[in-house]
């Protein structure tokens, strides 16, 4: 439980305002008992939240207010990271009626933020596990004797087909039920990227971490689409953010876990071994992930024809991305230490210097993604993020350093504004086989990415004017957001997609966005 004074002293006047109901963070109704003023919580991502107003006159005319508030909030995992800022805010007096510029534009109610505090423990699971092979093949490639770029990027190719699997799983989600699926992705990731540990050779590496990424694929997918399903209406995109935050979390542990490759030609075999250390973080999240309220009322037998035109405009766009971004992240540890080279150390030291500021682009755009809209958030991200990432390729010294940072933070502002389309676009008992095209695509892209990286690398003399080429894809990609994107800040999903029934029970209430 949380504690938080505040004492004002003034005339009367001045100090009435705390004994006002508050209505930002959260929305307080007044509670009769004898000794002063009480305040319960009538809205708010709170399990427990009570405030008590004592007045004491005092000499002179003025009076002394004192405000204490006791609360728990209703997020599971990360609920004394929240308590932080949540406490900062409780201080101020109400009146203002605004909520804070890191909180959602929406009021969440328990429910919602029980379920997004579950969702982002998920996302460190498929973060780390979306990492793994990313940050380890390098390594591994040196233990097994190869040298070459081209058979990383061939493995890294190859264990993308995983999304056919994939697929499966959040189409069977469709069927099923997003909570069951979604546990076994969890366990089941976890579990084969262990397997890692014991591989032979580089094929057998990527035979393993086949498997790993359809789970890890599916449970990334399931994550954004629960989050969709169960957050009010102008908070998805900030949802989003939340969890790509978590996601980068997980990845980040990833990347600290690098150092252990230095320890010996087999040293990065410890790092496949740390996703065990997880599963019982799996059982927490079976016990607090309640079924989507959505999933429960969909429909069935809802065609895909009439969403054709949004799968063709997604899928395009999820090729485009990949098609850049792929071979930018899964071979930027090999660009360091062979082009600029960097230890195991260094590049981890690289990655989370730079990478960490990232997050204030993920939180801005997920805000301003609610608050303004999602295309121009978009496109302005997807800009500035990969023309500075292209630039970063190019450099050495500290301008590579600044130019990593640059790109993390404008970059990271696409993540919440188009990642939250692929879940609004359909209609709940489409949306995880239509995802999991999506995902097909941009593997596809991802692939294509890297076998062009790879090839265009030797004749042109490096990653960087590899990159330089392959950023096209994503400059069409902007001009596909601004002229063909729809707007879906501030819609229900019912309105976005009519086939669907509203879920049974009272949505939160909706806070204003701030001016």
């Amino acid at each position: 439980m949380t504690r938080v004074v505040s004492r004002a002293v003034g005339d009367p006047g001045q100090v009435a305002v705390w004994s006002e109901p508050r209505d930002d963070l959260v929305r307080e109704r007044p509670v009769e008992e004898d000794g002063g003023e009480v305040f319960e919580a009538a809205g708010g991502p709170f399990r427990h939240y009570r405030r008590e107003v004592r007045v004491e006159p005092l000499p002179g005319g003025r009076v002394a207010a004192t405000s204490t508030t006791t609360f728990h909030l209703a997020v599971p995992y990360f609920g004394r990271l929240f308590a932080l800022p949540v406490r900062r805010a409780l201080r101020r007096p109400p009146g203002a009626h605004r909520t804070p510029w890191w909180a959602p534009p929406d009021r969440l109610d328990p429910r919602a933020a029980s379920v997004l505090g579950v969702l982002a423990a998920a996302s460190v699971i498929a973060g780390y596990l979306g990492t793994l092979l990313t940050q380890t093949v390098t390594y591994a490639a040196r233990d097994f004797g190869v040298a070459d770029v081209r058979p990383q990027g061939y493995t890294l190719a190859a264990v993308r087909a995983g999304v056919l699997l994939a697929v499966v799983l959040v189409a069977m989600a469709d069927r099923r039920g997003r909570r069951p699926v979604l546990i076994v992705c969890a366990v089941g990731g976890c579990l084969a990227a262990a397997t890692g540990a014991l591989a032979p050779s580089l094929p057998w590496l990527g035979a393993t971490q086949l498997v790993a990424r359809a789970f890890s694929t599916a449970l990334a997918v399931l994550i954004g689409i629960v989050a969709a399903e169960e957050m009010p209406r102008s908070s998805r995109a900030y949802a989003v953010s939340v969890l790509g935050m978590a996601g980068g979390v997980g990845g980040g542990l990833c990347v600290l876990a690098l150092p252990l490759a230095d320890l010996g030609t087999g040293g990065w075999r410890l790092v496949y071994l740390l996703p065990l250390a997880a599963l019982p973080l799996t059982r927490g999240i079976a016990r607090l992930l309640p079924e989507s309220r959505r999933f429960t009322v969909a429909r069935t037998g809802v065609a895909m024809r009439g969403n054709g035109r949004r799968l063709v405009l997604l899928a395009a766009s999820a090729f485009l991305l990949a098609l850049f971004t792929t071979p930018a992240s899964q071979f930027q540890n090999e660009f360091l230490r062979d082009e600029r080279g960097f230890s195991a150390a260094r590049i981890s030291l690289l990655t989370l210097l730079t990478n960490t500021p990232g997050g204030i682009g993920v939180v801005v755009g997920g805000r301003l993604a609610d608050v303004r809209g999602r295309r121009l958030v978009g496109a302005v991200g997807l800009a500035g993020g990969v023309g500075a990432t292209v630039v970063m390729f190019a450099s050495s010294g500290w301008p590579l350093w600044a130019w990593s940072v640059v790109g993390a933070v404008v970059g990271g502002a696409v993540l919440p504004a188009l990642g939250v389309y692929g879940p609004e676009l359909f209609p709940t008992s489409l949306r995880g086989r239509a995802n999991g095209v999506i995902g097909i695509l941009g593997v596809a892209g991802g692939v294509l990415g890297l076998l062009v990286a790879g090839s265009l690398s030797d004749r042109l003399g490096g990653l960087g004017p590899a990159l330089a080429v392959l950023s096209l894809g994503p400059a069409v990609l902007v001009v596909l957001v601004l002229a063909a994107y729809p707007e879906t800040a501030h819609r229900e999903l019912e309105e976005l997609n009519p086939q669907d029934v509203p879920p049974a029970g009272p949505a939160p209430a909706p806070t204003p966005p701030p001016p």
